[in-house]
C-alpha cells in the first residue's frame, strides 16, 4: 500500500497492531474484520478470551488531522454500548483502547446473509432486541443491510456495530421536540427494514398485511437512496480506481 493509498484508511499503520494489552492482559492479532476510512475493527485473543477492538480514525487525511474525527466517533459509539449495556444480542463493552478505540465481547458467527437458513424464533428474537433498544431512547438506523446482523452459532441474532445509531441527549425547550421526533422517524426505519430481512428470509412467518407492509417505503427512506446512490457509486469508482479494496 502506497503513501496516497493509505490516506483513506483509519490507521496510521497498514492494519492493525500485532499485539496489545487491554485490562491487564496482553491481546493477539488473530484477524481484522474491516479496514475503512473511519476504522478498524479486529478480533484479538489472549488463551481462550477473545474480543473485538475497534479502533476510529488516528491517520490524518492528505495533512489534515483527523485523530478529533476519531475521538468524536469513538465517543459516540462508546455511549452506545453503554446506553445499551445487558441487552441480551448486544456485546459486553469491555472498556476503552487508546484515545480512539474500544473494546467489545467477542460472539462467535457469521453476518447473516440473505441465504442463511434461520430458526423460526430468530426474527422474534431480533425483534426483542430492537424493541429493547427504541425503549431506551435509541434507534439502531444500521439495519438496510442484512450483514449488518449477526448470525450467531448459538442461533441467535446479534446487533454490533452501532457507529451510526442516534440516540439524542438535548434537553433544550423546543429542540428536545424535534430530535424526539427525528428518533420516531429513525426507530420506524428500523422496522421497515427489520420487516424487509423478514420477508426475505422467512416471509412464511409474515402475515399477509405484514408481507405488503414489508415493502411500503417512507419518504425518509426514498430521500435516503436519493442521496445515498451517487455517494457510492462514486465511492466504488474511486476504490477500484484508486485499489482500495484490500482491507474491506
Amino acid at each position: 500500500m502506497n503513501w496516497f493509498q493509505k490516506q483513506f484508511y483509519a490507521l496510521c499503520d497498514a492494519d492493525m497492531a500485532l499485539r496489545l494489552t487491554h485490562a491487564g492482559r496482553q491481546y493477539e492479532h488473530v484477524k481484522t474484520f474491516k479496514h475503512d476510512f473511519f476504522a478498524a475493527t479486529g478480533l484479538y485473543r489472549a488463551e481462550d478470551d477473545f474480543i473485538v477492538i475497534k479502533i476510529y480514525r488516528c491517520r490524518g487525511f492528505f495533512g489534515l488531522p483527523m485523530r478529533w474525527l476519531g475521538r468524536r466517533m469513538a465517543r459516540h459509539e462508546q455511549r452506545l454500548y453503554r446506553l445499551l449495556e445487558k441487552i441480551e444480542g448486544i456485546p459486553e463493552f469491555l472498556g476503552l483502547v487508546g484515545p480512539t478505540g474500544f473494546a467489545h465481547s467477542y460472539v462467535p458467527g457469521g453476518n447473516l446473509t440473505v441465504s442463511d437458513s434461520v430458526s423460526d424464533t430468530f426474527f422474534d428474537q431480533l425483534e426483542q432486541i430492537l424493541d429493547k433498544i427504541h425503549r431506551r431512547g435509541a434507534a439502531y438506523v444500521d439495519l438496510d443491510k442484512s450483514q449488518n446482523v449477526l448470525l450467531g452459532d448459538d442461533g441467535k441474532p446479534h446487533l454490533i456495530d452501532f457507529q451510526i445509531s442516534y440516540a439524542p441527549t438535548s434537553n433544550l425547550p423546543g429542540w428536545k421536540q424535534v430530535t424526539q421526533f427525528f428518533l420516531r422517524q429513525l426507530q420506524t426505519e428500523d422496522r421497515y427494514h427489520f420487516s424487509k430481512h423478514k420477508r426475505r428470509l422467512r416471509p412464511d412467518l409474515l402475515s399477509p398485511e405484514d408481507y405488503a407492509k414489508s415493502y411500503q417505503r417512507s419518504p425518509l427512506i426514498r430521500i435516503h437512496r436519493l442521496v445515498s446512490r451517487p455517494y457510492f457509486v462514486l465511492r466504488h469508482l474511486a476504490m477500484d480506481l484508486f485499489d482500495l479494496r484490500a482491507a474491506e
